[in-house]
Protein backbone atom coordinates (compact mmCIF):
# COMPACT_ATOMS: atom_id res chain seq x y z
CA UNK A 1 0.00 0.00 0.00
CA UNK A 2 1.00 3.40 -0.76
CA UNK A 3 2.79 5.57 2.09
CA UNK A 4 0.36 8.51 3.19
CA UNK A 5 2.17 12.00 4.26
CA UNK A 6 0.80 14.81 5.96
CA UNK A 7 -1.43 17.65 3.76
CA UNK A 8 0.58 20.87 5.85
CA UNK A 9 -1.38 21.41 8.80
CA UNK A 10 -4.82 20.71 7.09
CA UNK A 11 -5.31 17.50 8.77
CA UNK A 12 -5.82 15.35 6.07
CA UNK A 13 -3.19 12.67 5.12
CA UNK A 14 -2.96 11.78 1.11
CA UNK A 15 -0.68 9.48 -1.10
CA UNK A 16 2.29 10.34 -1.33
CA UNK A 17 2.22 9.45 -4.98
CA UNK A 18 -1.31 10.67 -6.17
CA UNK A 19 -3.62 10.31 -9.51
CA UNK A 20 -2.74 13.35 -12.19
CA UNK A 21 -6.12 13.44 -13.66
CA UNK A 22 -5.61 15.45 -16.68
CA UNK A 23 -5.60 12.26 -18.91
CA UNK A 24 -8.31 10.97 -18.23
CA UNK A 25 -10.97 11.04 -20.27
CA UNK A 26 -8.69 12.62 -22.79
CA UNK A 27 -8.40 10.62 -26.46
CA UNK A 28 -7.46 13.44 -28.86
CA UNK A 29 -4.26 14.83 -27.13
CA UNK A 30 -3.06 12.07 -24.54
CA UNK A 31 -4.53 8.61 -25.63
CA UNK A 32 -6.28 8.50 -22.35
CA UNK A 33 -8.26 5.83 -20.67
CA UNK A 34 -12.21 6.60 -21.33
CA UNK A 35 -15.39 5.37 -19.95
CA UNK A 36 -15.34 1.60 -17.96
CA UNK A 37 -11.83 1.61 -18.64
CA UNK A 38 -11.02 4.85 -16.53
CA UNK A 39 -13.64 4.28 -14.16
CA UNK A 40 -11.45 0.65 -13.54
CA UNK A 41 -8.18 2.31 -13.48
CA UNK A 42 -9.56 5.17 -10.64
CA UNK A 43 -10.30 1.76 -8.93
CA UNK A 44 -7.77 0.37 -9.51
CA UNK A 45 -5.52 3.31 -7.58
CA UNK A 46 -7.91 3.25 -4.64
CA UNK A 47 -7.19 -0.43 -4.15
CA UNK A 48 -3.61 -0.12 -4.20
CA UNK A 49 -3.85 2.63 -1.54
CA UNK A 50 -4.28 6.29 -3.67
CA UNK A 51 -6.76 8.09 -1.94
CA UNK A 52 -5.76 11.87 -3.92
CA UNK A 53 -6.92 12.76 -6.96
CA UNK A 54 -6.03 15.67 -8.91
CA UNK A 55 -8.44 17.17 -11.76
CA UNK A 56 -9.64 20.78 -13.58
CA UNK A 57 -12.96 21.83 -15.53
CA UNK A 58 -11.06 22.26 -18.66
CA UNK A 59 -9.59 18.50 -18.24
CA UNK A 60 -10.69 16.65 -21.36
CA UNK A 61 -13.24 19.24 -21.87
CA UNK A 62 -14.92 18.35 -18.11
CA UNK A 63 -15.15 14.70 -19.02
CA UNK A 64 -11.99 14.58 -16.51
CA UNK A 65 -14.23 15.44 -13.55
CA UNK A 66 -17.15 13.46 -14.95
CA UNK A 67 -15.41 10.14 -15.15
CA UNK A 68 -13.77 10.85 -11.61
CA UNK A 69 -17.52 11.68 -10.23
CA UNK A 70 -18.67 8.18 -12.02
CA UNK A 71 -15.92 6.23 -10.31
CA UNK A 72 -16.02 7.38 -6.95
CA UNK A 73 -19.50 7.13 -6.48
CA UNK A 74 -19.94 4.54 -3.25
CA UNK A 75 -15.92 5.73 -2.23
CA UNK A 76 -16.49 9.47 -1.73
CA UNK A 77 -15.10 8.93 1.67
CA UNK A 78 -12.54 6.95 0.89
CA UNK A 79 -10.71 10.17 -1.44
CA UNK A 80 -9.42 13.54 -1.78
CA UNK A 81 -10.51 15.66 -4.21
CA UNK A 82 -8.55 18.69 -5.75
CA UNK A 83 -9.93 20.71 -8.26
CA UNK A 84 -9.72 24.21 -9.96
CA UNK A 85 -10.67 27.49 -11.02
CA UNK A 86 -9.55 29.54 -14.12
CA UNK A 87 -9.94 27.35 -17.17
CA UNK A 88 -13.15 26.47 -18.52
CA UNK A 89 -14.15 22.73 -19.85
CA UNK A 90 -14.94 25.07 -23.71
CA UNK A 91 -10.95 26.03 -23.84
CA UNK A 92 -11.33 29.47 -22.63
CA UNK A 93 -9.45 31.49 -19.24
CA UNK A 94 -10.89 33.52 -17.07
CA UNK A 95 -10.05 34.52 -13.63
CA UNK A 96 -13.48 36.83 -13.88
CA UNK A 97 -14.17 36.52 -9.52
CA UNK A 98 -17.48 36.79 -10.02
CA UNK A 99 -17.39 33.33 -11.87
CA UNK A 100 -15.56 31.51 -9.27
CA UNK A 101 -18.71 29.93 -7.37
CA UNK A 102 -20.49 29.36 -10.28
CA UNK A 103 -17.41 27.22 -11.44
CA UNK A 104 -17.07 25.18 -8.39
CA UNK A 105 -20.80 23.98 -8.18
CA UNK A 106 -20.23 23.06 -11.71
CA UNK A 107 -17.23 20.80 -11.03
CA UNK A 108 -19.56 19.71 -7.67
CA UNK A 109 -22.43 18.67 -10.32
CA UNK A 110 -19.66 17.23 -12.73
CA UNK A 111 -17.94 15.20 -10.12
CA UNK A 112 -21.35 14.23 -7.98
CA UNK A 113 -20.20 15.65 -4.73
CA UNK A 114 -21.36 17.93 -2.26
CA UNK A 115 -17.62 19.66 -1.29
CA UNK A 116 -14.34 19.87 -2.90
CA UNK A 117 -11.12 18.72 -0.27
CA UNK A 118 -9.13 21.28 -1.99
CA UNK A 119 -10.09 24.12 -4.51
CA UNK A 120 -6.87 25.70 -6.52
CA UNK A 121 -6.57 28.60 -8.29
CA UNK A 122 -5.36 26.76 -12.00
CA UNK A 123 -2.27 28.82 -12.91
CA UNK A 124 -3.74 32.35 -11.95
CA UNK A 125 -1.90 35.45 -13.11
CA UNK A 126 0.26 37.52 -10.99
CA UNK A 127 -2.35 40.19 -9.49
CA UNK A 128 -4.89 37.19 -8.82
CA UNK A 129 -2.05 35.33 -7.10
CA UNK A 130 -1.28 38.63 -4.91
CA UNK A 131 -4.91 39.19 -3.63
CA UNK A 132 -5.80 42.09 -5.71
CA UNK A 133 -9.36 40.59 -7.51
CA UNK A 134 -10.93 39.24 -4.18
CA UNK A 135 -10.25 35.64 -5.09
CA UNK A 136 -8.99 34.33 -1.65
CA UNK A 137 -11.80 36.11 0.45
CA UNK A 138 -14.52 34.27 -2.03
CA UNK A 139 -12.81 30.96 -1.29
CA UNK A 140 -13.40 31.64 2.47
CA UNK A 141 -17.32 32.23 1.88
CA UNK A 142 -16.93 28.80 0.08
CA UNK A 143 -15.10 27.32 3.22
CA UNK A 144 -17.64 28.72 5.06
CA UNK A 145 -20.77 27.31 3.26
CA UNK A 146 -19.17 23.64 2.75
CA UNK A 147 -18.48 23.76 -0.58
CA UNK A 148 -14.53 23.35 -0.65
CA UNK A 149 -13.11 22.69 2.48
CA UNK A 150 -8.78 24.15 2.14
CA UNK A 151 -8.25 26.31 -1.45
CA UNK A 152 -4.70 27.50 -2.66
CA UNK A 153 -3.09 28.08 -6.24
CA UNK A 154 -1.44 25.78 -8.86
CA UNK A 155 1.55 27.85 -9.64
CA UNK A 156 5.07 27.48 -11.36
CA UNK A 157 8.18 29.70 -9.82
CA UNK A 158 9.03 30.06 -5.97
CA UNK A 159 8.25 33.67 -6.36
CA UNK A 160 5.04 32.65 -7.00
CA UNK A 161 4.82 29.71 -4.12
CA UNK A 162 5.45 33.26 -2.22
CA UNK A 163 3.11 35.93 -3.54
CA UNK A 164 0.59 33.00 -2.32
CA UNK A 165 1.74 32.11 1.44
CA UNK A 166 2.57 36.23 1.41
CA UNK A 167 -0.82 37.08 0.40
CA UNK A 168 -2.95 34.44 1.44
CA UNK A 169 -4.45 32.27 4.37
CA UNK A 170 -3.89 29.01 1.45
CA UNK A 171 -2.99 25.72 3.13
CA UNK A 172 -2.09 24.38 -0.01
CA UNK A 173 0.03 25.17 -2.93
CA UNK A 174 0.37 23.18 -6.11
CA UNK A 175 3.78 23.69 -7.39
CA UNK A 176 5.90 22.75 -11.12
CA UNK A 177 8.77 21.08 -9.69
CA UNK A 178 11.35 17.93 -11.18
CA UNK A 179 14.98 17.40 -11.34
CA UNK A 180 15.24 19.69 -14.28
CA UNK A 181 12.61 22.34 -12.67
CA UNK A 182 14.25 22.48 -9.30
CA UNK A 183 14.05 26.47 -8.30
CA UNK A 184 11.01 26.13 -6.11
CA UNK A 185 12.85 23.92 -3.77
CA UNK A 186 14.48 26.74 -2.17
CA UNK A 187 10.87 28.29 -1.06
CA UNK A 188 10.14 24.39 0.23
CA UNK A 189 11.52 25.21 4.26
CA UNK A 190 8.99 28.64 4.11
CA UNK A 191 5.93 26.69 2.95
CA UNK A 192 7.03 24.36 5.60
CA UNK A 193 7.37 26.72 8.33
CA UNK A 194 3.74 28.17 7.27
CA UNK A 195 1.89 24.69 7.65
CA UNK A 196 1.17 24.87 3.64
CA UNK A 197 1.17 21.31 1.88
CA UNK A 198 2.74 20.76 -1.57
CA UNK A 199 1.34 18.97 -4.43
CA UNK A 200 4.17 18.56 -6.74
CA UNK A 201 2.63 18.75 -10.68
CA UNK A 202 4.69 17.71 -13.71
CA UNK A 203 7.18 15.58 -12.20
CA UNK A 204 8.44 13.52 -14.92
CA UNK A 205 8.98 16.76 -17.39
CA UNK A 206 6.18 16.18 -19.47
CA UNK A 207 7.65 12.87 -20.35
CA UNK A 208 11.40 13.39 -20.43
CA UNK A 209 12.05 12.02 -17.11
CA UNK A 210 10.88 8.58 -18.39
CA UNK A 211 14.09 8.00 -20.61
CA UNK A 212 11.91 7.48 -23.90
CA UNK A 213 13.38 10.40 -25.43
CA UNK A 214 16.38 11.59 -27.18
CA UNK A 215 18.17 14.24 -28.98
CA UNK A 216 16.74 12.82 -32.34
CA UNK A 217 13.03 12.88 -30.90
CA UNK A 218 10.21 14.46 -32.49
CA UNK A 219 7.26 15.94 -31.05
CA UNK A 220 3.53 16.92 -31.84
CA UNK A 221 0.76 18.91 -30.44
CA UNK A 222 1.76 21.31 -27.34
CA UNK A 223 5.00 19.50 -27.26
CA UNK A 224 5.85 20.74 -30.60
CA UNK A 225 6.37 24.02 -28.53
CA UNK A 226 10.08 22.85 -27.77
CA UNK A 227 13.01 24.20 -30.29
CA UNK A 228 15.35 21.41 -31.26
CA UNK A 229 18.05 23.48 -29.15
CA UNK A 230 15.83 22.69 -26.36
CA UNK A 231 15.50 19.04 -27.13
CA UNK A 232 19.09 18.94 -27.78
CA UNK A 233 19.40 20.19 -24.11
CA UNK A 234 16.92 18.02 -22.51
CA UNK A 235 18.06 14.78 -23.84
CA UNK A 236 21.98 15.70 -22.69
CA UNK A 237 20.59 16.43 -18.88
CA UNK A 238 18.93 13.28 -19.15
CA UNK A 239 21.77 11.44 -20.15
CA UNK A 240 23.41 12.88 -16.99
CA UNK A 241 20.44 11.54 -14.58
CA UNK A 242 21.10 8.32 -16.11
CA UNK A 243 24.93 8.60 -15.01
CA UNK A 244 23.81 9.28 -11.89
CA UNK A 245 20.96 6.92 -10.86
CA UNK A 246 21.59 3.31 -10.34
CA UNK A 247 21.10 0.66 -13.16
CA UNK A 248 18.70 -0.97 -11.42
CA UNK A 249 16.53 1.97 -10.89
CA UNK A 250 13.83 3.31 -13.81
CA UNK A 251 13.99 6.85 -14.70
CA UNK A 252 10.48 7.20 -13.31
CA UNK A 253 11.36 5.81 -10.43
CA UNK A 254 14.61 8.20 -9.54
CA UNK A 255 12.49 11.38 -11.04
CA UNK A 256 9.33 10.50 -7.51
CA UNK A 257 11.82 9.57 -5.14
CA UNK A 258 14.23 12.58 -6.06
CA UNK A 259 10.36 14.91 -5.64
CA UNK A 260 10.05 12.58 -2.63
CA UNK A 261 12.98 13.30 -0.64
CA UNK A 262 11.80 16.60 0.48
CA UNK A 263 9.56 16.45 3.15
CA UNK A 264 7.73 19.22 2.77
CA UNK A 265 6.09 17.45 0.12
CA UNK A 266 2.77 16.18 0.50
CA UNK A 267 1.80 14.63 -2.86
CA UNK A 268 3.27 14.22 -6.57
CA UNK A 269 0.58 13.73 -9.04
CA UNK A 270 2.24 11.78 -12.32
CA UNK A 271 -0.46 11.32 -14.92
CA UNK A 272 -1.55 7.58 -15.52
CA UNK A 273 -2.74 6.40 -18.92
CA UNK A 274 -2.82 2.85 -18.06
CA UNK A 275 -2.73 0.15 -15.24
CA UNK A 276 0.69 -0.40 -16.29
CA UNK A 277 1.58 3.56 -15.63
CA UNK A 278 -0.66 3.13 -12.23
CA UNK A 279 1.77 0.32 -11.13
CA UNK A 280 4.76 1.74 -12.16
CA UNK A 281 4.35 5.18 -10.39
CA UNK A 282 3.19 3.82 -7.13
CA UNK A 283 6.39 1.86 -7.12
CA UNK A 284 8.39 4.58 -6.59
CA UNK A 285 7.21 4.50 -3.11
CA UNK A 286 8.97 1.75 -1.90
CA UNK A 287 12.53 2.82 -1.73
CA UNK A 288 13.65 6.58 -0.27
CA UNK A 289 16.71 7.90 -2.26
CA UNK A 290 19.77 8.37 -0.84
CA UNK A 291 21.29 11.67 0.15
CA UNK A 292 24.16 11.26 -1.89
CA UNK A 293 22.13 11.42 -4.75
CA UNK A 294 19.86 13.64 -3.63
CA UNK A 295 22.88 16.06 -3.56
CA UNK A 296 24.31 14.89 -6.52
CA UNK A 297 21.01 16.23 -8.76
CA UNK A 298 21.05 19.72 -6.84
CA UNK A 299 24.67 19.63 -8.07
CA UNK A 300 23.44 19.22 -11.35
CA UNK A 301 20.71 21.40 -11.06
CA UNK A 302 22.78 24.27 -9.85
CA UNK A 303 25.59 23.67 -12.50
CA UNK A 304 23.72 23.24 -15.69
CA UNK A 305 20.13 24.51 -15.39
CA UNK A 306 20.32 27.13 -12.85
CA UNK A 307 20.64 30.61 -14.27
CA UNK A 308 19.43 29.25 -17.55
CA UNK A 309 16.37 27.62 -16.68
CA UNK A 310 14.51 25.31 -19.15
CA UNK A 311 11.48 26.28 -20.37
CA UNK A 312 8.33 24.35 -19.83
Amino acid sequence: MLKKRKLGTTGLEVSEIGFGCWQLGNTKDWRGATGEDAIRLVHKAIEMGCNFFDTAPNYAGGKSEELLGKALKGKRDKVIISSKFGHTPDGQTSFDPSLLKKSVEESLGRLETDYLDILLLHSPPVEVIKGSQGHYQIMEELKKEGKIRFYGASVDTGQQMLDVINNSNSSVIEILFNLFHQEPRRVFPRAGEEGVGLIVKVPLDSGWLTGKYNADSTFTGIRERWSREVIKRRASLVEMVKDIKDDNTSMVHEALKYILAYPQVSTVIPGVRTEEHLIENFKASERKLSDDRLRKYEDLYNKYIEGNELPW
